[in-house]
């Protein structure tokens, strides 16, 4: 029996990754195993929310993950176990690994990529969007200048 181990953040595109290893066809003889992995959240949320209440909340976010991602993998009759990430995920793959026995998984990382910039004058890269997004602070920027000159004009 093959057996996949999947980690998974978003349906859409983790039925994108899969749809290859679907096609390939294993006749239901295939063990998945699929991962949801949880976005972060900050350690300052902690100031707010309780620590069983993010735990409830990961689990509902799985939840429905899994609900999306599950029903196309039972399109065929293969086995499909599920499991939240806790942890590192190095370290959650060699625990899979060696809950599955002598045979290898295989790990197929179906996460959303995450898109980086360059941050301006320092050459780090920073979340597309995050606080260093170029093009939105600069049209920012001129849209105040051109402000203070028409009022400064009047």
């Amino acid at each position: 029996m093959d057996k996949v181990i999947v980690y998974v953040d978003d349906a859409a595109h983790a039925q994108q990754i899969l749809a290859p290893l679907f096609a390939r066809g294993s006749a239901g003889n295939t063990h998945w195993v699929l991962v949801a992995c949880a976005p972060r959240m900050t350690h300052r949320i902690s100031k707010w929310v309780s620590h069983s209440a993010r735990e409830n909340w990961r689990a509902k976010w799985a939840d429905k993950l899994f609900a999306q991602v599950v029903p196309s993998l039972r399109v065929h009759p293969d086995q499909v176990t599920t499991v939240l990430a806790k942890g590192p995920l190095p370290e959650l793959t060699d625990k899979l690994q060696a809950d599955m026995g002598s045979t290898k998984a295989q790990v197929v990382d179906a996460r959303r990529p995450k898109l980086d910039v360059a941050a301006p004058d320092t050459g780090a890269t920073v979340p597309a969007g995050g606080r260093w997004s170029l093009p939105g602070t600069l049209s920012s920027l001129f849209a105040s200048v051109g402000l203070l000159m028409v009022l400064g004009t009047e």
